[in-house]
Parts: structure tokens; C-alpha cells; sequence
């Protein structure tokens, strides 16, 4: 299975500060080993300009942060999957913690959006993670479970398994500097792998699966290493190409 190395950009960088990011973590990068792709993650008014920055470099994709489910409408400030599939885009988020916890999407809205996206073209990486409170109430199985099932709920069993992966990300973890330990990172992987197979059967096998919080040069070799760990979400160290060329060839 190919391993994923996506950067989220979330909402830094203007248009010349992402094209000479997404320039240097090309040329940092091109030692590339075989077996590895990189997806750059940037705002909305950057997605043309990292697709510049990364010109015809083989193997680096761009996509965004996020979308509305719909091809058109009056939805103010919302952007659909063609408008990202015209920049050159051909992932997209749902489901991060942020779009969750901060702005308030719920299970069933961030699975319609996950259904709308797969169906319209995009590659979709469905983010899922306990908050602390969660796990400290040994809820990690019952968390996952709803996110899973109601995020992936009306996507088609015979969904091209390449085009849809999961982010386990524990929501304690993002930018906070804590990391889960390989233990607590395989307990997860596993019972997402599980639930991917009870849903879409053994295709669910080629579905990957990456793991995303405070994931750093430092110890970004140890987490991909991991059984059921087929490539990482990286934020605040993805940031610097210096940094994430590092994670990148780990």
C-alpha cells in the first residue's frame, strides 16, 4: 500500500508564502523513497498557487480543507467539489476535529459531505478522534464506532477503495504537543480497520488508514512504522518545508 503523507495547512499561508513552501518541500523532498506520495493541504486562495509551487513534480498532490455538499446554491462563503476539482484538486477533508468541535458539524452532516464528495469526484480523507474526556472515559471504541458509521454511512460498498482513507486523529493530541503512544495508536488503527471491513468487506484492506496529532521529524518514523499505519495528517509541522520534507522521507 502506498503511504500518505498529507500536510494541512489549515489557515496560514498567503498565495507567495504557499508557492515557495510547496517549491522547497519539492526540492527537499526528492529523495522520495518508492511506495510514498505527499498531499499538500492549503487554504482556499492557495490551491492555485501550490499547485504552481509544486509544478509537475511526480507524486504531489494538492487538496482541500474542506467543502459543502451541494454543485451550486446561495451558500455564502461555502465552496463545491467541481470549484476544487477546477483548481487541480483531488482530495479533501472531512470530518477534522476543528470543522467538528470548533465550528459545530455533527456525524450525519459531515457523512452526507463525505458521500457528496466520493460521488463527485474527490479522493476523501474522513477524519475521526475521541476528545479526552472521552478517552479517560474508556469511550474510544463507542467514539469511533458513531464517527465511522454515520460518516461513511452513505457511501457505496463498491466505493473504489483507494479513493476514500481515515484519519484517526485524537482530538487531546492536535497541537497540543501530546502524542499517542504506538499502543494507543494501534488499538485504534485496528478498530477502524475492523469497522472499515464490517462496512465494505475485505476491499476495506486497501483503504488506508492515517494517524494525525502533534506528529513531528522527530518521531514521525515510529508512528509510520506502525501496523495499520499507512501515512500521517500533519499540521502545525508541516508548516516549514524543512520540517516536513523530514516526516516525508522518515
Amino acid at each position: 500500500m502506498i503511504k500518505l503523507f498529507a500536510a494541512n495547512w489549515k489557515m496560514h499561508k498567503t498565495q507567495a508564502e504557499a508557492k515557495q513552501t510547496a517549491e522547497d518541500l519539492v526540492r527537499l523532498s526528492a529523495a522520495l523513497p518508492p511506495g510514498r506520495e505527499v498531499l499538500v493541504i492549503p487554504p482556499f486562495t492557495a490551491l492555485s498557487a501550490t499547485m504552481a509551487g509544486i509544478g509537475g513534480a511526480g507524486r504531489f498532490h494538492t487538496g482541500a480543507q474542506n467543502f459543502y455538499p451541494a454543485t451550486h446554491g446561495a451558500f455564502t462563503g461555502e465552496i463545491s467539489p467541481a470549484m476544487l476539482l477546477d483548481t487541480g484538486a483531488t482530495f479533501a477533508l472531512t470530518g477534522h476535529s476543528e470543522r467538528r468541535h470548533v465550528l459545530g458539524e455533527l456525524d450525519a452532516f459531515v457523512g452526507q459531505k463525505t458521500a457528496f464528495g466520493l460521488a463527485a469526484g474527490l479522493k476523501v480523507i474522513l477524519c475521526v478522534g475521541e476528545k479526552i474526556e472521552e478517552r479517560k472515559a474508556g469511550q474510544l471504541a463507542e467514539v469511533l464506532t458513531r464517527q465511522i458509521r454515520l460518516g461513511l454511512a452513505d457511501v457505496p460498498k463498491d466505493v473504489v477503495p483507494e479513493d476514500i482513507s481515515l484519519a484517526y486523529e485524537p482530538v487531546w493530541a492536535i497541537g497540543t504537543g501530546l502524542v499517542a503512544g504506538p499502543a494507543e495508536i494501534l488499538e485504534a488503527h485496528v478498530l477502524v480497520r475492523k469497522l472499515l471491513e464490517e462496512i465494505f468487506g475485505a476491499p476495506a484492506r486497501r483503504m488506508r488508514i492515517l494517524y494525525g496529532g502533534s506528529v513531528k521529524p522527530d518521531n514521525a518514523a515510529e508512528i509510520i512504522a506502525l501496523d495499520n499505519v499507512d501515512g500521517v495528517l500533519v499540521g502545525g509541522a508541516s508548516l516549514k518545508a524543512d520540517d516536513f520534507s523530514r516526516i516525508v522521507l522518515a
